[in-house]
């Protein structure tokens, strides 16, 4: 299986007392960089959200948010923090002491210290394992996603591949002829310039240029390069890092190519390979 490194999931459950929201979205990136928007009472599962996370995608830029909503008509259950109170108030009665010109903590201060007010133990546990099952079922619909771009993404390539196949299928048994020619045309010019019959110097001037538009082994490298491409997306699996390596690699060998060119067909055929080799470079940044 192809996938994408771009995905999007949202789910919403409504709990007693409110609503609960959970939103995963994914973009590509070069390494696994997970980011999360949650409420304070729910940073106690970061961990395991980002290990659950972490057992789905290997590579992309991820951000998972989860928010709560209190219903309209229900009143929130609030409790003061004991535990936490008795410690505010003993470390405010030695800071005084140490320091006795400075005031007293404020009853605003203490309410709005964070923790000091909440809902009871068991619907805080409630809520966070809520969220923690709502966060699988929306990273279940997310790696869904992923799969369903993963698979045109797999199509796309696989066309421009199929398309590069038939290019190199049709100029493969026209090079013969178009390298005659263009050692006809050298053979000629050669003659204007040595202003001579002198065979030997002309047969060896031309096996020099042979040499430098023999392009049978650029075009074996393409050919290879694109049965390796076919069998990386058949294998699937994170997949984005080599077949990247494989865009740069018939890059370069389409780019020596053109250079090679002895006519307007073989130049036509580079910059045909240059475009398609493009169009599945930018996709191949998208896959995993």
């Amino acid at each position: 299986m192809i996938l994408s490194m771009t995905g999007y999931a949202a789910l919403t459950r409504e709990l007693p007392g409110g609503s609960l929201s959970v939103e995963i979205k994914g973009v590509n990136g070069r390494f696994l960089d997970i980011q999360f928007r949650l409420p304070e009472d729910l940073r106690p599962i970061e961990p395991a959200l980002r290990e659950l996370i972490a057992t789905k995608a290997t590579r992309g830029k991820l951000e998972c948010r989860i928010a709560t909503a209190a219903s309209a008509n229900v009143a929130p259950r609030l409790e003061l923090n004991q535990a936490l109170l008795q410690a505010l108030a003993a470390l405010d009665k030695q800071a005084r002491a140490v320091i006795p010109d400075s005031q007293p903590l404020r009853m605003g201060e203490i309410l709005n210290w964070p923790g000091m007010l909440g809902d009871d133990a068991a619907v805080g546990d409630a809520r966070r394992s809520a969220a923690l099952e709502l966060a699988r079922a929306a990273l279940k619909e997310f790696t869904a996603t992923r799969e369903r771009e993963g698979d045109k993404l797999k199509a796309m390539i696989i066309d421009r591949v199929a398309r590069m196949e038939s290019l190199l299928a049709e100029i493969q048994p026209r090079l013969p002829e178009a390298i005659a020619a263009y050692q006809e045309k050298i053979s000629v010019r050669l003659r204007e310039v040595l202003g001579s019959n002198d065979e030997e110097r002309i047969r060896q001037e031309i096996a020099l240029y042979g040499i430098k538009v023999d392009v049978a082994e650029e075009l074996t490298r393409i050919a290879a390069h694109l049965s390796e491409v076919r069998r990386v997306l058949k294998a699937g699996g994170p997949a984005g890092k080599r077949l990247d390596f494989l865009m740069q690699e018939l890059h370069r060998e389409a780019n020596t190519l053109g250079s090679k060119s002895v006519s307007k067909e073989l130049s036509d055929t580079s910059l045909e390979f240059k475009l398609l080799i493009e169009q599945m470079r930018e996709q191949v940044q998208n896959i995993e």
